[in-house]
């Protein structure tokens, strides 16, 4: 079994910063991809962020210059640092992975259980 992790969101003020945490834990044989998804009340879940194994990332376009990826590959940690926070970014932000969980895969997802991110004065 694969456990995903997140901890580090709570309530900020505009202009202000979190770094939200992922720690995946189980039998892992190998790790793609990893990212962190966001969803607003009423709207659908969209994604935010990805990082492959190599270093490679991706961000959605409201997010670059202000949130970026990172990963401990020794600690399978994913973080997400997050500045300059707006009101627009306020949702539950979820930690998925793209992992095989034997030698010979297949690569499957799994998802945290979310953690919320609000943004108000």
């Amino acid at each position: 079994q694969v456990q995903l992790v997140e901890s580090g969101g709570g309530l900020v003020q505009p202009g202000g910063s979190l770094r939200l945490s992922c720690a995946a834990s189980g039998t892992i044989f190998g790790i793609r991809t990893m990212g962190w998804y966001r969803q607003a009340p009423g709207k659908q879940r969209e994604l935010v962020a990805t990082i492959t194994t190599g270093g490679r990332t991706t961000y959605v376009d409201s997010v670059k210059g202000r949130f970026t990826i990172s990963k401990d590959n020794a600690k399978n940690t994913l973080y997400l640092q997050m500045n300059s926070l707006k009101p627009e970014d306020t949702a539950v932000y979820y930690c998925n992975a793209v992992l095989k969980t034997t030698p010979w895969g297949p690569f499957s997802d799994y998802w945290g259980q979310g953690t919320q991110v609000t943004v108000s004065s």
